[in-house]
């Protein structure tokens, strides 16, 4: 396509929301935070439509909850909420490895491998963003594997709810050794070909961060809103 050629809209907007929700994931823009598009849009250098198609996307995936007339916020934290998102995504990720442990190939298992080295690495550095990038990597693998559009599109709507958190609480949630562990557990059930031991075994570990986010919402280290 030329240079010359107008970006499209479309374009524009996914750009917008993209970058909206990762600022939401990284708290830049912080739980209850009051936003307006006209701000966001000088910021971003744009008008205000492209922000605001971005806005109503990222509500439609609860990032965002408005009140016509009244605000647009960052939508705020509260413990019934995620742990809603956590019941759906631990269902979704145990039906993506169930259906993918049969058609893994050892190159799906040895992409799974190097993204737990680089998820170590990370944990190593106290990096976040590339912790999450390299756990992203290694459950994408059986997601993808699975091939299945809806499941995958949902996840990944969902999975910015939790990422918001973990962001803000990763050494508490995935930072110690346990979560590596568990990597190289599924690594080597998958391995063996039974899917229902490995699906079982993602669940696991779907609930035991259920758990440490509801200790986190007990000791008030996560603000609970929920009125």
């Amino acid at each position: 396509m030329s240079l010359d050629s107008p970006v499209s809209r479309r374009l524009l907007s996914d750009e917008v929301f993209q970058r909206l929700r990762d600022s939401i994931v990284r708290g830049e823009l912080e739980p209850g935070e009051k936003v307006k598009d006209g701000e966001l849009a000088e910021r971003l250098g744009l008008s205000r439509t492209p922000v605001r198609e971005a806005l109503a996307r990222l509500a439609d995936i609860g990032l965002v909850e408005a009140k016509p007339g009244v605000y647009t916020r960052i939508t705020t934290l509260n413990r019934r909420d995620v742990e809603k998102t956590l019941a759906v995504l631990r269902s979704l990720d145990q039906l993506a490895v169930e259906t993918a442990v049969p058609l893994m190939t050892e190159q799906d298992l040895g992409r799974m491998r190097a993204a737990n080295r680089d998820f170590e690495r990370a944990v190593a550095a106290n990096d976040t963003s590339a912790a999450l990038e390299a756990d992203d990597r290694f459950h994408a693998v059986p997601i993808t594997v699975a091939d299945n559009p809806v499941l995958s599109r949902i996840i990944e709507q969902l999975h910015p709810q939790i990422h918001r958190i973990l962001y803000r609480k990763f050494s508490s949630l995935l930072g110690g050794r346990n979560t590596i562990e568990h990597h190289a557990q599924l690594i080597a059930v998958c391995a063996t070909g039974d899917s229902r031991a490995a699906a079982d075994l993602s669940g696991q570990h779907w609930s035991e961060l259920g758990g440490h986010i509801n200790r986190l919402f007990d000791t008030n280290q996560l603000a609970d809103t929920a009125g």
